[in-house]
């Protein structure tokens, strides 16, 4: 994994690349200052960061099922006795724990 160092100097790169760049500020198009500029890498790295440390986290959010089909899940494991590893509900959180690893 990348230190917020390295992504920095990817962020600058990716910056420097897409100059110029502009603003709007009342209604007037204008290029970004140079301080605009070192803002924008910090905001790049910063959002490199989170992503590369928490991604792993929206990923798994949508890749899970409903509350209400998962209690319905936990549900019927109870019901069959499968309140184990072989349950529907554990397979399906497993599946997606495992498609989206924690970095």
């Amino acid at each position: 994994m990348a230190t917020l160092e390295e992504l920095t100097v990817i962020a600058t790169q990716e910056i420097e690349d897409a100059k110029p760049m502009y603003k709007q500020v009342n209604n007037e198009r204008l290029e970004f200052t140079d301080s605009d500029y070192d803002q924008a890498i910090v905001d790049l790295a910063n959002s490199k960061f989170d992503q590369q440390e928490n991604g792993y986290k929206t990923a798994r959010q949508e890749a899970y099922d409903s509350t209400g089909n998962q209690l319905d899940q936990l549900f019927w494991d109870i019901h069959n006795n499968k309140l184990d590893k072989t349950g529907e509900w554990y397979k399906a959180i497993k599946a997606v724990k495992d498609a989206n690893p924690k970095p």
